[in-house]
């Protein structure tokens, strides 16, 4: 894969955003229009092949694409109502990667290969929650 500008600042845009972005999302992010809406699509397929991104989803189907640098597997929940990502905490992560992988291992131990998994959470916070994050946001 060649090192172009455009696969930085996409790369850059994912970093810096620090949460899932939709594609629409990224590429409103690169603030110089360093490329078109098409290349940041395939620009994306490539770097989720080669592991350098994670695609989740939203409840709606929109995928939503974050920087995977060091491979391990983040969990969010999604506000069905704001579409506001908030990552779960690592104890939680902790006790569903150890789930996870327990599955994992009885599904090769059944014959299975290349074994993968999509896990998102879905609900609707409460609007004391809402005006916390956004509190803590503004700072």
């Amino acid at each position: 894969m060649r090192i172009t500008q455009p696969r930085i600042a996409i790369i850059n845009a994912l970093i810096k955003r620090g949460q899932p972005a939709s594609i629409e999302q990224v590429h409103t992010d690169l603030a110089d229009s360093s490329c078109d809406l098409v290349t940041v699509y395939r620009c994306l397929a490539v770097f989720e092949e080669l592991g350098f991104v994670r695609r989740s989803f939203l409840h709606n189907g929109t995928a939503l694409y974050e920087i995977n640098l060091n491979g391990t597997n983040h969990y969010h929940v999604v506000c069905k109502d704001t579409h506001r990502v908030e990552e779960i905490d690592a104890e939680t992560t902790t006790e569903l990667r150890r789930s996870i992988k327990q599955i994992e291992d009885m599904l090769k131990n059944r014959g299975y290969s290349d074994v993968t998994h999509v896990v998102e959470f879905f609900g609707v916070s409460s609007p004391s929650n809402r005006k916390s994050s956004e509190a803590s946001a503004a700072r």
